[in-house]
């Protein structure tokens, strides 16, 4: 095997610390054809779909891929914007953030970059453009709250696999989870609160996550209960009574059991209890994409009111708001210190390195 390295490497180079930013991942365009190669990439994981391979590859090649991708983008050309995918756009937004604090805080001394963990920017090209920056060491941010194996879990699989083929491992420090930190549910609540003050209060408050299946939880992931976990801070931060809020999961997919209770079920049964009024908001996405700006913000609105509902509003994610992007830096700033007390002087490192008969 051939390990990547990098042969004009300068020891005159200042060391450079990393911050990678991930998300999920958006097609190239809200196209059949650009969904094929996505939703491939996508539903291929193993983390994603825990089927054994042979069975999938049928089910996967034989019927998804020749029916999904058309639906897909159909609903992709709903949220597409002057800027293309807003999960992109907003990923950029707060990659541009968190790098502003970092300078503001630290100096000049970061590489902050985004990727996608399915479609590009590619983890694999946005460390290789790292690398060649100088970083010697990382910290991996996934931009999940709360920690799932088919989503952080499958960041640092990508990650680990890029890093297997590199000569020169840099040191490494991976987030796995933030679901209980102050920081983001203070970010969380004042979003909330921000809300109540422009249109006032609903009768319940829906805190709506993705789904996974039933499965998982039993098999040891902590996911159902990490986002129970964010439900009950918020609603502590926000001083509300259990009967206030309800927690729920969307996002099902097939035919297995899911987390419950599912939010579009719920919302269609809300009205026959008298709950006509209701505020939803989607604790567990960092950034607004086509999960909660058309099944919330669409889907779902539609449900509940043709279902006797009066009243629905979505509450907009954090995306690259204030507080949200100090919360990350703060999370960031935590995960670095120790590595910003000893800075390397290049100079002395490229003299010893020519002594001993290095080009540059």
């Amino acid at each position: 095997m051939k390990y990547l390295g990098q042969s004009d490497y300068q020891h005159a180079t200042a060391p450079r610390i990393g911050v990678l930013l991930t998300n999920l991942g958006t097609p190239e365009a809200p196209t059949t054809k650009a969904l094929k190669p996505y939703l491939k990439q996508f539903l291929w994981d193993p983390r994603v779909v825990e089927v054994p391979r042979p069975i999938w590859w049928l089910i996967l090649n034989g019927i998804i891929l020749n029916t999904r991708p058309k639906r897909s983008a159909e609903a992709y050309r709903m949220v597409w914007s002057d800027r293309g995918s807003p999960l992109l756009a907003h990923l950029e937004d707060q990659v541009a953030g968190v790098s502003a604090n970092l300078t503001s805080q630290h100096g000049d001394r970061f590489v902050v970059r985004g990727a996608m963990r399915y479609g590009t920017p590619a983890i694999a090209d946005v460390l290789s453009e790292m690398f060649d920056a100088g970083i010697q060491k990382l910290v991996v941010l996934p931009l999940y709250p709360q920690y799932g194996g088919p989503t952080t879990g499958s960041t640092f699989d990508e990650v680990s696999s890029d890093l297997t083929r590199r000569r020169w491992l840099p040191a490494l420090r991976f987030i796995s989870s933030y679901h209980d930190d102050p920081r983001y549910i203070g970010a969380v609540a004042d979003s909330i609160r921000s809300h109540w003050e422009l249109h006032g209060r609903a009768d319940k408050l829906i805190l709506s996550y993705h789904g996974m299946p039933k499965r998982y939880l039993t098999e040891g992931d902590p996911y159902h209960c990490q986002c129970h976990k964010t439900s009950r801070l918020i609603g502590q931060a926000l001083g509300l009574a259990e009967s206030e809020m309800i927690t729920t999961f969307q996002s099902r997919f097939g035919r297995e059991e899911w987390l419950q209770p599912y939010t579009d079920e719920t919302l269609q049964t809300l009205p026959d209890d008298g709950v006509t009024a209701v505020q939803v908001v989607c604790p567990g996405f960092s950034a607004d994409c086509l999960e909660t700006i058309e099944e919330i913000g669409m889907e779902n609105r539609d449900t509940f009111l043709e279902a006797g509902g009066s009243r629905y509003e979505y509450i907009p994610c954090l995306n690259a708001q204030s507080r949200h992007v100090e919360a990350l830096t703060d999370l960031i700033s935590d995960e670095i210190n120790g590595w910003l007390d000893h800075p390397q002087d290049p100079g002395e490192t490229d003299q010893l390195a020519r002594e001993l008969g290095a080009p540059q």
